[in-house]
């Protein structure tokens, strides 16, 4: 005679997670319509109404890079609790980031025109791993994960503010201080306003020439500027303060003064505003409002849409993320283009055309890009996972019977009758 054990619940092996509903995408778009606003008066205000003109415009550009986001990353960033990050998630973060500057840094080295392809190298790190973490990212993940999705999320930006947009400001400076600045791909020169023009013949050879004879600086006199160009922006010492305060506050239980508080929050209020706003200025110092053109857009998109949550996703994997953990990291790999490094690309004068697009049509494809990439996470998580019916057979025989463990189950709590006849 046999006996047979069978599961009586059928249970996935993954939650099932929620569907987005409409009034998570209004919340979404609540956050992302006043940034298209201040781009539109930005815009308006040169092309229509001729309001600055293009010293003006440079000058309020400075005036984002150099107050108003300093301030908004001391505000955010003093806000957090560094004992309760997610260092799992940030590892997954951290080592895609790195595997994605190794592979430019070995690009570079093999290209022959070296000047050129570090400059690239900095674009395209900016286009595939720097996101949109709060304006967007904050509002999307809380709709579709919930409040630890979006305290992730603020935890992401705030090491992307210390970290990888110092990265970012040092490759900068070295490029500007080693005299790369105004290189592009051979024969092709920057113009006024982010346009591109060919020089003459004539004269490219005479640039040629005076680069040859240039003498070159030495690596101990480039460093020692560009560390002391770092020690001087304020984006640097902004983030560091700000995590100081945080680690200080969460240590001893104490909050900001208030007139300290009112200080910053009456400056970083206006950094995501002035920012789009900068943004809107510079198209309409462009001819075209799609300046880079279309086949560097849609570079910009796949390095954004695809090649940087492949990267995450493979560097998630590695570090051991699963679940709803690895959902997230994956869609906020997917985020739209962060506004900082539209501004910095126009401060040293590196592609800002190619920054302006992504920033500014990756934000408008990126709720239905981000939305499809949940859709897709969620049918690969609804998948019925369901344990098997494994039969189990007692042998009959005199004494005491076999325990027998079900696949996936407790062992069998009770004892079955002493003998089958």
């Amino acid at each position: 005679m046999a006996i047979v054990c069978s599961t009586k619940k059928q249970k996935p092996l993954l939650d099932e997670g929620k569907m987005i509903g409409g009034r998570d995408v209004l919340k979404v778009l609540e956050a992302m319509t006043p940034l298209y606003v201040a781009l539109g008066l930005g815009y308006g205000s040169v092309r229509w109404w001729h309001v600055f003109t293009l010293e003006q415009c440079e000058a309020i550009n400075r005036l984002v890079v150099y107050f108003t986001i300093p301030f908004f990353t001391f505000d955010f960033t003093s806000h957090i609790d560094p004992f309760t990050m997610n260092y799992r998630v940030i590892a997954a973060d951290a080592i895609s980031k790195l595997l994605t500057v190794a592979v430019l840094a070995a690009w570079t080295w093999c290209s022959g025109s070296a000047k050129s392809s570090y400059s690239w190298a900095i674009t395209t790190f900016s286009l595939s791993q720097l996101t949109n973490t709060l304006v967007v990212g904050a509002p999307l993940l809380d709709a579709m994960y919930g409040r630890w999705a979006q305290d992730i999320i603020v935890q992401l930006s705030v090491v992307q503010s210390i970290a990888w947009m110092a990265l970012l400001l040092f490759a900068l400076e070295m490029r500007k201080a080693s005299g790369a600045a105004g290189f592009a791909p051979a024969g092709i020169e920057a113009g006024a306003g982010g346009q591109v023009v060919a020089p003459e013949p004539q004269q490219a050879m005479d640039v040629e020439c005076n680069t040859d004879v240039a003498a070159r600086p030495t690596l101990g006199s480039l460093m020692k500027t560009v560390w002391l160009k770092l020690a001087l922006n304020p984006n640097i010492y902004a983030s560091v303060l700000g995590v100081i305060w945080a680690l200080i506050a969460n240590r001893w239980h104490f909050e900001m003064p208030r007139i300290m508080e009112g200080s910053v929050l009456v400056m970083s209020k206006a950094g995501t505003g002035m920012s789009m706003f900068s943004m809107g200025l510079f198209m309409a110092l462009q001819d075209k409002i799609v300046a880079s053109g279309p086949k560097l857009s849609a570079f910009g998109m796949v390095l954004k849409f695809i090649v940087g949550p492949t990267a995450t996703t493979i560097c998630a994997v590695v570090v051991g993320l699963r679940g709803d953990f690895l959902r997230v990291a994956i869609i906020q790999a997917a985020l739209p283009q962060s506004i900082s490094s539209f501004i910095f690309a126009r401060e040293y004068g590196l592609h800002p055309d190619v920054l302006s697009t992504a920033v500014i049509f990756g934000t408008l494809v990126s709720l239905p890009v981000l939305i499809a990439y949940y859709e897709v996470l969620v049918w690969k998580n609804k998948r019925p996972q369901l344990e098997k019916e494994l039969p189990v057979e007692l042998e009959p025989g005199v004494g005491q019977a076999k325990r027998i463990k079900c696949k996936e189950k407790k062992i069998l709590d009770h004892m079955l009758e002493t003998s089958f006849e």
